[in-house]
């Protein structure tokens, strides 16, 4: 392979390359992918990497924690007479990636050999930041739904991209958007991130949404980013997969998390899947900064796989009741959670004049109860807060009441139903 730096460029963003004997012998095929690949850069954007409102915590004995990004799942008591010590592969643990392609063709229809197009990661973030290495250079346009993970505009920031945001509400627990905004915002753009089931919101691509994302990446010859950490945690199965949709073939990947799907936090274990040329760049940017994921690790998420969604259902039973219950708790207050139809958080309205995160803020200091600030998911976020249900039932409830003491206070003090006007025109 050419070793300068100065002609690997040239020739990949001449479209050169590709006729070049030793990039033909290196890439395997791949060399049709090489103007997709991206420069590394160094930009941490730290100030906001140290904003607690990224990822509050609180320790206090009377605190209440519905700031949870993950259910707690005590589901696994078998575990440890079923590990062993492994040395490390560079890509995973062979058996691992086997399973997971083996539910990626049951779920999604679609094929993944898990020999070179599964690659496990240090988490979904390690999975994100893999992609983003090895596609993304600086003032590259991608396109992200607002409201979303703030992983994913953390990540943007740091390679200094161009993020260009489609604004969205919901629809009866679908995320919906104007079809124009997607489309201005698809111009020119490298890469279109998403997440669905969607955080922070819980809300559904509908299936023609999906297909207009499709399209609109094939025009624009956009690479697709899917994040799929809560597709375990749907209220119901999904209807179309944007993964065998016939304009992502070739320029999908998806990722996913443990954590998320499993309630394995501390497991650590993210992963990716699409077409082999895709995935080689991300394992290679991975490897380069932070290789070999625990052996122990991935064994304990191997034998959490296999354990199937029988194990899952009381979990998934449970989420959905206490959905319901603290929806109905919310609207009770006079809030107005968007209507969600997956994950485990409700995106909700502040209730007074003031910022999302003064009200946490005030929440916090009155109350011991934790929410997450709305800014840190997207520019639309100012006035919402995501509200978790994954935390036990019974400190849920506790929390509940906490909060709706809270908002009747407020509500006593001013107005609650007139402040409320703003959150509602994105709410259907």
């Amino acid at each position: 392979m050419i070793e300068s730096f100065f002609w690997r460029k040239m020739l990949a963003k001449s479209g050169l390359g590709k006729y070049v004997p030793a990039v033909k012998k290196t890439l395997n095929g791949g060399e049709e992918y090489l103007s997709l690949l991206a420069d590394r850069t160094l930009a941490a954007p730290l100030t906001e990497l140290l904003d607690r409102a990224l990822l509050p915590d609180i320790n206090t004995p009377d605190s209440i924690h519905l700031a949870l990004g993950s259910p707690r799942c005590e589901i696994y008591p078998s575990l440890p007479r079923t590990i062993n010590d492994r040395r490390p592969s560079a890509w995973g643990d062979y058996e691992l990636r086997a399973e997971l392609a083996d539910g990626f063709r049951r779920d999604h229809g679609v094929e993944h050999e898990p020999a070179d197009e599964v690659f496990i990661t240090h988490g979904a973030t390690g999975a994100f930041a893999a992609v983003l290495d090895a596609f993304v250079n600086p003032g590259d346009r991608v396109v992200l739904f607002d409201p979303t993970s703030p992983v994913f505009s953390l990540g943007l920031k740091h390679r200094r991209a161009s993020v260009a945001w489609v604004p969205t509400a919901s629809e009866d627990g679908f995320v919906r958007f104007a079809l124009n905004d997607l489309m201005r915002a698809m111009r020119g753009a490298k890469m279109i991130v998403l997440a669905d089931p969607a955080n922070p919101t819980g809300c559904v691509f509908a299936s023609e949404d999906l297909e207009q994302i499709a399209f609109w990446a094939k025009k624009n010859d956009t690479l697709i980013v899917q994040d799929m950490s809560f597709d375990r945690w749907r209220n119901d199965p999904a209807k179309s997969r944007l993964a065998n949709l016939p304009h992502t073939e070739g320029r999908i990947i998806s990722i996913g998390s443990f954590a998320k799907s499993h309630g394995l936090s501390a497991a650590r274990v993210g992963w990716l899947a699409g077409y082999r040329h895709l995935v080689r760049p991300c394992a290679l940017a991975a490897l380069m900064n932070a290789p070999f994921v625990a052996p122990l690790c991935q064994q304990v998420v191997t034998q959490a796989l296999r354990m199937g969604e029988v194990a899952m259902n009381s979990t998934r039973d449970d989420l959905n009741d206490r959905r319901e219950y603290v929806s109905e708790r919310l609207r009770g207050m006079g809030l107005l959670p968007w209507a969600a139809r997956a994950g485990f958080f409700f995106w909700t309205p502040v209730p007074t004049g003031e910022t999302s995160r003064a009200f946490a803020q005030r929440l916090l200091t009155e109350t011991g109860v934790l929410v997450n600030p709305g800014e840190v998911f997207g520019p639309s976020g100012s006035r919402f807060v995501r509200i978790s249900f994954a935390v036990d039932e019974g400190r849920l409830r506790e929390g509940m009441a906490r909060l709706e003491g809270f908002v009747r206070a407020g509500s006593s003090n001013g107005g609650l139903e007139s402040r409320l006007a703003a959150g509602e025109h994105a709410v259907q």
